[in-house]
């Protein structure tokens, strides 16, 4: 996201709902690459939350993925995001797989396909290095307990509320009219259980799910959950990372090869000739593979360095599209390779299943 949109976004979340800036919160985890590389815009009581989390609270990290789709190289910089928090800090993450949402929404067309397509969610979840010994999925036609939880939240969602937050009408069915008290179940799930904060990564978009969230556990006396904002990482050619674009998105679980040939068809900041970039240099700020590179694998150092050399016309758009190209293909290669490691009985595992916490 360039800098004028990440900047018009938080203003509005800002002016409109009390976010505040990330750069306002002090004693940033260090060594987490999503606060390294401002991928983090904004957020809600993340302060609160790093006082407990550090002052050994018992702290919690909700996210998660509508099982309609594959993950693409977008979800992998988010979850990334959780993993080095969870490694760094031990925290228990909760991941609700929401089948139910995917069908309403027509999405999927079964709750059954919805349920298969989760399983294959978790084998990605378990690749991306989600800890299975402090990680529970929530597939809710699995863990319909669940639904006990969404039943005490609904007498708080009104009609008029949802069509406020998300544009339902009323042609709109009820199972999308029932869903955010399922959200709220699940975002609130934590504390429920006893957790004493919790946490949930979203891109700003997803804030709206967020408030109506907080404003439930307000009502029942529960921590409302902390919430970060992360930047969106675009597709190849500047637009919307998105399945229905395959062209300029990068799924982690397509041939490694196809996705490395796709980046050297991304958009950049070059000059028309080779000519013109060694005499008046590139423009990174526009450039999709300096975005790539600098929020998926470099370091702040490194993005510096290699930006200083694109503006001095010493480094060509084909040279960074082939650094990026290789990278993209080792990163799907050794992804899909863990991918193939996770068995059935792993996956059985880290499945929330009725009866497994009392609520």
């Amino acid at each position: 996201m360039e800098a004028k949109n990440i900047k018009e976004n938080y203003q509005k979340l800002a002016q409109k709902f009390g976010a505040k800036p990330i750069s306002a919160v002090s004693n940033i985890p260090k060594g987490i690459t999503a606060f390294e590389n401002n991928l983090i815009v904004s957020h809600r009581d993340f302060d609160n939350y790093l006082k407990k989390l550090k002052a050994g609270k018992k702290c919690a990290i909700s996210t998660g993925a509508n099982p309609s789709a594959n993950l693409h190289i977008g979800h992998y910089l988010n979850f990334k995001l959780v993993t080095e928090l969870q490694k760094k800090y031990g925290v228990f993450v909760f991941v609700p797989l929401s089948n139910d949402e995917s069908y309403f929404a027509r999405k999927s067309n079964s709750l059954e396909q919805g349920e298969k397509q989760a399983i294959e969610l978790i084998k990605d979840f378990l690749a991306l290095g989600f800890d299975p010994k402090k990680t529970k999925f929530i597939i809710d036609t699995v863990y319909t307990d669940i639904y006990k939880l969404a039943a005490k939240f609904a007498r708080q969602v009104t009609l008029s509320m949802t069509k406020a937050t998300y544009g339902f009408t009323n042609e709109t069915n009820i199972g999308l009219n029932f869903y955010p008290a399922v959200q709220a179940a699940h975002v609130l799930l934590p504390m429920v259980l006893g957790y004493d904060c919790s946490l949930t990564p979203i891109g700003a978009d997803e804030d709206l799910h967020l408030r109506i969230a907080r404003d439930i556990a307000q009502k029942f006396k529960l921590e409302k959950p902390a919430v970060i904002h992360t930047r969106f990482l675009k597709g190849l050619d500047k637009g919307k990372m998105s399945k229905s674009r395959p062209e300029y998105a990068i799924f982690l679980n397509e041939n490694p090869k196809t996705a490395a040939k796709k980046c050297l068809r991304a958009f950049t900041g070059g000059q028309g000739t080779i000519n013109k970039q060694k005499e008046k240099g590139g423009n990174p700020d526009i450039c999709m593979v300096n975005e790539y590179l600098s929020l998926l694998f470099e370091t702040e150092k490194q993005t510096k360095e290699r930006e200083s050399k694109c503006r001095q016309g010493k480094m060509l758009c084909s040279e960074g599209k082939k650094l990026l190209a290789e990278k993209v293909e080792k990163l799907l290669s050794d992804f899909q390779k863990k991918r193939k490691k996770v068995k059935k009985s792993d996956i059985e595992k880290v499945i929330l299943r009725n009866g497994d916490v009392k609520l």
